[in-house]
């Protein structure tokens, strides 16, 4: 794939990637917000510190919220994008927009699924200040083994194909991944600092509003940037041959 290519695709996965935040920060903001809200009003009440408020609940959930959700997006989409040019043709004979869809799919679950489900998102007024950069941290740290897995995933996948076939190579590899991220999930530390107090369901409501907006900007992504790699890559001699066969010919 040459530079040319590479810089359409990245410059395309841009522009996915912002269509995905704007879907995702219509999620964000009639989901995710609401939740918001509840858990600050239950912090407010429950606590006798009263701070002084910087920035606006106003502004923190319209311009603030568009602001980081877009440029996150835009981010979001060059990364892919240049994932994308890395992996393709090289996790089999899929098409433009399946070789997409495929990345995005693997994207969500290795990025955001598998730590999500060690270290879940939590609204205002759940967890320690005092630990909050040690559960940073391991976030993180699970981010990276997810994706360094997922990576490790794919190429043992590749490697056993030839001697067992490919639906048991799949089943070996995927294997693989759910042993080790199960010893990560063993022996990494957790954290439950759920106040006792605090509502169960809206617990729930806020982590299930977290996951539907990664969901949706992973899926749109998906499906947008697929769509416009496969104009990118298609190729181009037909329609060439069809402006040329439209051309009248001057005797």
């Amino acid at each position: 794939m040459n530079s040319a290519t590479v810089r359409n695709l990245l410059v395309r996965g841009m522009l996915a990637g912002l269509a995905a935040g704007l879907l995702a920060l219509v999620v964000a903001y009639f989901l995710g917000e609401p939740r918001v809200d509840a858990a600050i009003a239950y912090e407010e009440a429950h606590s006798h510190e009263h701070g002084v408020e910087t920035v606006s609940r106003t502004m923190q959930s319209t311009a603030g919220l568009s602001t980081g959700v877009l440029v996150y997006g835009i981010a979001f989409g060059g990364i892919a994008a240049l994932a994308y040019c890395f992996a393709l043709g090289r996790i089999g004979r899929f098409g433009a927009r399946a070789s997409a869809l495929l990345l995005a799919a693997a994207g969500l679950i290795a990025v955001y699924v598998v730590p999500f489900l060690k270290y879940p998102a939590n609204p205002p007024s759940v967890g320690d200040p005092d630990t909050i950069g040690r559960r940073t941290a391991l976030y993180f740290l699970m981010v990276l083994l997810s994706v360094l897995l997922a990576v490790a995933t794919v190429i043992l996948g590749r490697r056993l194909a030839p001697r067992l076939g490919n639906w048991n190579a799949t089943l070996a590899a995927g294997a693989f991944f759910l042993l080790v991220v199960g010893l990560a999930y063993a022996f990494l530390p957790s954290f439950n600092e759920v106040p006792k107090t605090f509502p169960a369901t809206l617990l729930w409501q806020f982590r299930l509003a977290a996951l539907a907006i990664q969901v949706t900007l992973w899926t749109s992504f998906g499906l947008v940037f697929g769509l416009l790699a496969e104009r990118e890559l298609a190729p181009k001699p037909a329609r060439a041959t069809t402006a040329a066969q439209a051309t009248p010919v001057a005797h």
